[in-house]
């Protein structure tokens, strides 16, 4: 399999759109992984995101065992802990919450989690992860005790992302927090975009598809969707095709 960074990479440079379907390990049950990943194929979904926030020990690794059995798209890991770190998985997001202020989630975590790394063959990503305020809190905002950056923020958003750029990532992650109210609007992901010269994704609050292509007209390299099918896997149907 081609690596993640590569490919994502690659599709831009073809004027391609990339999509990633997030699964929380604590809310899809193995009996419920063939019909959901079936649906994931026909669609036109290129990545499957695995994580949440908060996920008991060993649940990441038999969600993604699973997948497996059922999937050839990449499995990335989207870990809110180290906890969730498997080797059965193809890539992890290596995050850093660079739009929050706590060392756990800027440095911490990650010094943990080296010592799991460095025994598995995963492709590693350094991910800058900023989180931008919805107007309600998040699992994100609450475990890390952060608080995201207000969208009103324009210039706050696009240093961080920036800064986020010249420390060194590969990916820069918007993202509003699972179950947003409202999806980033269309003119954060511009000014972000324009700043950035690695791939941007962007997540959060994404309900329908017309909100998912005004995310790409933006500047999304990367649309990444969950709680949508969590809630009504009938959405698949609307993914039969991107414009």
């Amino acid at each position: 399999m081609k690596h993640t960074t590569s490919n994502i990479l690659d599709t831009i440079i073809a004027n391609e759109k990339n999509l990633a379907v997030l699964i929380d390990p604590d809310k899809m049950k193995p009996n419920k992984v063939s019909s959901f990943i079936n649906k994931v194929n026909q669609s036109v979904a290129t990545h499957i995101f695995v994580g949440g926030s908060e996920v008991d020990k060993g649940v990441t690794e038999t969600l993604v065992i699973e997948l497996k059995k059922h999937t050839i798209l990449p499995i990335v890991l989207f870990p809110g802990d180290i906890i969730q770190i498997t080797d059965k998985a193809d890539g992890i997001l290596f995050l850093s919450l660079i739009s929050g202020r706590n060392p756990d989630y800027l440095i911490g975590k990650q010094v943990e989690a080296v010592s799991k790394l460095t025994k598995t063959n995963l492709e590693i990503i350094p991910t800058g992860y900023i989180l931008i305020e919805n107007g309600k809190e998040t699992a994100v905002q609450r475990v890390s005790e952060t608080k995201p950056i207000k969208r009103s923020n324009i210039q706050s958003i696009k240093d961080t992302a920036k800064a986020g750029e010249l420390l060194g990532m590969k990916l820069i992650y918007l993202e509003a927090g699972s179950g947003a109210t409202h999806p980033i609007e269309s003119y954060i992901i511009t000014e972000v975009k324009q700043q950035l010269n690695i791939p941007l994704i962007v997540g959060g609050g994404i309900k329908t598809k017309a909100e998912m292509e005004s995310a790409y007209t933006a500047g999304a390299d990367l649309v990444v969707i969950g709680t949508a099918f969590e809630k009504d896997e009938s959405f698949f149907n609307e993914l039969k095709n991107l414009t």
